[in-house]
């Protein structure tokens, strides 16, 4: 095969050459390593978008439907919020209010709540007394007194809310033990890496993925887009 000028000098040229080419056009141009690193960001970010469009499809039931998440508002509701927390996360804290008012503004409305303690031990003992409070049907609020909690979520503090709520501690503590306890940390755990959150608190709400702080106008705008799917 006969080689174009072009081409033979390319092929003429070693690797140093190259590189040394290369090095010089980017300290003649530096805006094309910025147009390459946002390239590559944006292919990047494509690629998780489709990564994350899939687990959603493949587990929007689990997601929606589980019967060992809890659930507040509509339990038949369209559309459906699905919250990931952690009871020491400042940023769950500050959107829980907003959260609560979504869900007494709209009488169609589902949330799913998604135990996920991720910011040590103190949460991991909040995520299993919230869940074992279900035994006692005092969920809802033994969530919004440990949301209100003014430091952190510990042993102490959370048996003082439970008590505060009108838990009964002893049984409380026998139900933390529980096997469905169990798988629904864990499952908390499988489904956000899945969807690649890294945070809390992060949102399913319809299609999208929406993780951090989120203000209640734009909850409410998410909602409202998930309902006209």
């Amino acid at each position: 095969m006969a080689l174009t000028p072009m081409t033979a000098v390319a092929q003429d040229r070693s690797d140093e050459d190259i590189k040394r080419l290369a090095l010089e056009a980017i300290l003649e141009r530096p805006e094309i390593l910025m147009q390459a690193i946002q390239l590559l960001e944006q292919r990047e970010a494509a690629a998780q978008r489709s990564a994350a469009a899939d687990v959603l499809e493949q587990e929007r039931d689990l997601l929606e439907n589980d019967p060992n998440a809890p659930v507040l508002g509509n339990p038949d509701g369209d559309p459906v919020v699905v919250e990931f927390f952690d009871y020491n996360c400042p940023y769950c804290k500050r959107v829980a209010p907003d959260v609560k008012a979504l869900v007494a503004g709209d009488e169609d409305l589902k949330v799913v709540y998604r135990e996920w303690p991720i910011l040590g031990e103190g949460s991991v003992f909040a995520a299993r007394a919230a869940l074992a409070s279900r035994e006692q049907g005092l969920y809802e609020p033994f969530h919004w007194a440990l949301m209100e909690l003014a430091g952190r979520a510990n042993e102490t503090t959370v048996m003082a809310a439970a008590e505060d709520v009108g838990l009964d501690t002893e049984k409380l503590r026998a139900d933390m033990d529980a096997a469905e306890i169990d798988a629904h940390i864990e499952t908390s755990m499988r489904l956000a890496q899945s969807l690649g959150f890294n945070g809390t608190p992060s949102f399913v709400i319809g299609d999208e993925l929406v993780p951090g702080l989120v203000p209640l106008e734009q909850l409410e705008n998410l909602v409202e887009a998930a309902r006209q799917e």
